[in-house]
């Protein structure tokens, strides 16, 4: 009788050991900062706080009054989520990109990488709404006649047809003189 059960990888095979960050340092430099993946209690602390700070921070639909984190606990928990980064990215860079590398870190723990290359582009929380002012600024843009008054004429038709005729700037079709 043969054994149907499922094999498993291993799961060095799939599971993302840690993360590498480009970085600009307050001397100019950009820099590559790895986070490892962090300890396994480390990251039940992660777990518990963010899941706890989402809850509070959820609260019946209004913001809390207070913040979720005080100062020392929201650098502990990025202390927790960066590892032995966390010195040389405090020494070398400013407010704003430590803590969005350490929220990206932290997205990274708590969800998957995917998640955590969103936030790292967009500097949004994946899946919240952007804000009122950006949902009005693209709703303008992707108006008919926003797109239309913006679309551009193909730059080239070279190699695709042969005695293919490029159109005006007045879309009439006309064929350019050489």
């Amino acid at each position: 009788m043969t054994n149907n059960t499922t094999s498993f990888e291993a799961l060095d095979n799939f599971l993302d050991e840690y993360l590498e960050l480009p970085v600009k340092g307050r001397d100019g430099q950009t820099r590559v900062y790895r986070i490892e993946d962090p300890s396994a209690e480390d990251g039940i602390r992660i777990e518990r706080i963010t899941s706890l700070a989402a809850r509070l921070a959820a609260g019946g639909g209004k913001a809390p009054d207070a913040p979720v984190l005080d100062d020392k606990e929201e650098l502990d928990l990025y202390r927790m989520c960066l590892g032995d980064a966390y010195e040389p990215l405090m020494r070398e860079v400013k407010w704003g990109p430590f803590k969005h590398v350490a929220l990206t870190a932290m997205f990274w723990v708590t969800t998957d990488k995917d998640t955590a290359r969103q936030f790292w582009k967009t500097g949004q929380q994946p899946g919240k709404a952007p804000n009122r002012a950006t949902r009005r600024q693209a709703s303008r843009g992707s108006s008919a006649s926003a797109a239309a008054n913006t679309t551009q004429s193909p730059a080239s038709t070279s190699g695709t047809r042969a005695a293919s005729q490029r159109r005006s700037k007045d879309g009439r079709g006309k064929a350019r003189r050489t």
